[in-house]
């Protein structure tokens, strides 16, 4: 019986001292949990007010927008929980050392993460590439959305959204097809035999349509490639400077037949014109620079704002042909 009054003594002041302990620790618990919730309002509508900043800004690239607002999200919610654990009596120096324990258990659990965030680095500091660009990889070809600091986002000519990790667009061979201020384009025009070889230069090396319209190939080359004894093979070869490009590309066909038509009638059309350059294994046939539909954050929630490739209004000198 004295064994039982005993302990029940002993629980009695065990709940004291946690009920006592309790009233001392739920202040801090509450000023941790409220420093913690104001830290991450803080951060995520601090963040978007620097998103907005930057996109009205005209100084910095909209390459550097995304990582900058990631990064000063993630320093707010960081010192916030640094901020939130001192309140409850964590030690710095004990915080630090879990921390590095934890980071290093992290770091070797995420290389591939980490990897990522490198690769991003990288990215951004050497710029392959920037945000409107078209570009292509072993693995991806599109127009970049987004460089972030783990994934990049792109999207396909026909509109796909891919979500391309970093250290796939750093450790590949890249082809940035916006860089170059100008293209070569080629084709092959067969015609045939009893077309003399000079009208036929001629005309291809006029540099008009068959409406009297600049087609904007600048240097223009013509050779005979091949004669066989009912066809001759002439090449039509020159450079394309930026924003004609894609409007080169699809009416050139077009403009060589008519030019023929016109000029030797339905007899001296051509019999097929082949494009060379660019290759059929190069995705600019489909698309170029003054084509691509203009660069946003908001493609994956605002999908259907999102202009399709081929869809943009055309260059006023384009529309007046």
């Amino acid at each position: 019986m004295l064994m039982d009054f005993e302990t029940l003594n002993e629980t009695r002041a065990f709940a004291t001292r946690l009920g006592e302990q309790a009233v001392f620790f739920l202040p801090s618990l509450v000023s941790a949990i409220l420093v913690l919730a104001i830290g991450l309002f803080l951060a995520s509508r601090l963040s978007n007010a620097v998103g907005r900043a930057l996109g009205r800004s005209i100084r910095l690239d909209q390459t550097m927008r995304a990582p900058i607002v990631a990064i000063i999200k993630y320093l707010i919610v960081i010192m916030t929980a640094i901020i939130a654990l001192g309140q409850i009596g964590v030690q710095m120096t004990s915080l630090l050392a879990i921390l590095g324990a934890a980071g290093l258990a992290v770091g070797l659990a995420l290389q591939g993460t980490l990897t990522n965030i490198a690769a991003g680095i990288m990215l951004l500091w050497l710029r392959p590439f920037r945000v409107g660009d078209y570009i292509e990889t072993s693995a991806y070809s599109g127009t970049v959305r987004e460089i972030g600091l783990f994934v990049s986002h792109l999207e396909t000519f026909d509109g796909l959204f891919v979500f391309a990790p970093n250290s796939t667009l750093w450790n590949v061979w890249l082809r940035n097809h916006s860089r170059a201020s100008a293209r070569t384009l080629a084709w092959t025009v067969t015609v045939p035999r009893k077309i003399p070889f000079d009208e036929a230069r001629e005309l291809l090396l006029s540099n008009r349509s068959h409406d009297g319209a600049a087609v904007r190939l600048e240097n223009p080359k013509v050779f005979l490639d091949q004669l066989t004894a009912d066809d001759q093979v002439i090449v039509l070869r020159g450079d394309v400077s930026e924003g004609s490009i894609g409007e080169v590309q699809h009416r050139t066909a077009e403009r060589v037949r008519a030019l023929f038509r016109q000029r030797f009638g339905e007899d001296g059309e051509p019999k097929a014109i082949a494009r060379l350059l660019p290759t059929d294994a190069d995705p600019s046939r489909y698309m170029s620079r003054d084509e691509a539909p203009q660069a946003h954050r908001e493609l994956v929630n605002h999908r259907s704002e999102a202009p399709r490739q081929g869809t943009a209004n055309p260059p006023a000198d384009a529309a007046a042909e």
